[in-house]
């Protein structure tokens, strides 16, 4: 009987070990969701915590970071997305102003005019998957462009033709929109 203490100890530590990294797992698979297929393998995936700096539950060895934003503030019951790591920052100020509500334009405004607004990196990807639930999610990518104008990229800053257009010309928060996303 002392001979089946220490295996049975054993045992449920190692199953204990396989339950704990579960979540873990589980995190890194949702987060991924929003990332392309060639390139989610070798992302990033970070948590976010409640001041806006965040655990890194998966070191990647490409330059796309992978977060969860779902049921965080200003953010849909599903939300991930996907970035360069480059925009980290950016994505950490951006969930800041989210969380101030009906502030959060205003604190938006005031930090584009003063330029403390975190510019993205020119010319990354944000990609989201976003729904209701994780049954019924859409995607939207857009691309970054920090200060682009119509005179600057010779795009439109509406959708009224039905092409690509720049939304929030010549602001840190420009970017291309892709009609149908």
């Amino acid at each position: 009987m002392k001979r089946m203490i220490p295996i049975v100890l054993s045992m449920l530590a190692a199953s204990a070990s396989a339950f704990a990294q579960a979540p873990d797992q589980a995190a890194i698979d949702k987060a991924l969701r929003a990332a392309p297929g060639n390139l989610g393998k070798d992302a990033t995936v970070i948590k976010w915590k409640s001041d806006f700096t965040y655990d890194t539950l998966k070191k990647g060895t490409n330059r796309l970071v992978c977060y969860d934003k779902s049921g965080m503030p200003g953010q849909q019951p599903f939300m991930v997305e996907c970035t360069s790591i480059a925009n980290l920052d950016r994505a950490a100020q951006n969930l800041k102003f989210e969380a101030m509500g009906a502030q959060k334009q205003a604190m938006l405004d005031a930090a584009e005019k003063d330029g403390t607004r975190v510019k993205p990196e020119f010319g990354s990807v944000w990609y989201h998957l976003m729904g209701a639930d994780a049954e019924h999610t859409r995607t939207h990518m857009t691309i970054a462009v920090p200060g682009a104008t119509t005179k600057t990229l010779g795009l439109p800053e509406t959708g009224a033709q039905g092409g690509v257009w720049i939304m929030n010309a010549g602001t840190t928060t420009a970017h291309i929109m892709t009609p149908g996303e």
